[in-house]
């Protein structure tokens, strides 16, 4: 059956698919080998296109509570580190302005220069 692609009906798909919701087979592996199917994915991609996506694997993630602990911690500090940098960088634009105005008023016509030359680093 090498080159040869199979299609299967609408009615098969839903049959299929209502087959494997009403448990009659353990694993899609057992329903693909039942009805001599090849493709991998095939009976997962029609269970999400019917609308059947509980009947997929979940990725179930158990923690202990050192863990849960641990990564709320975790979330906190970068939530903290996260303002402290929004602080910084406003911190930074009103010194620029600042830096602007005061060698206007002092009428310094090269900011940039006037850094250079007196080696201001911000």
């Amino acid at each position: 059956m090498e080159g040869t692609v199979i299609r299967y009906s609408e009615a098969f798909k839903r049959q299929l698919v209502g087959e494997v919701e009403a448990g009659r087979f353990k694993s899609f592996q057992e329903a693909r080998e039942a009805y001599g199917m090849t493709g991998c994915g095939t009976i997962e991609r029609w269970v999400r296109k019917y609308g059947k996506a509980h009947l997929l694997c979940r990725i179930v993630r158990v923690e202990v509570a050192e863990e849960r602990d641990q990564i709320k911690e975790l979330k906190k500090r970068v939530k903290e580190l996260e303002k402290a940098l929004a602080d910084t960088k406003v911190d930074e634009v009103l010194a620029r302005a600042y830096f602007e105005i005061v060698c206007e008023e002092c009428g310094i016509k090269d900011p940039e220069g006037f850094k250079k030359k007196h080696d201001i680093r911000q």
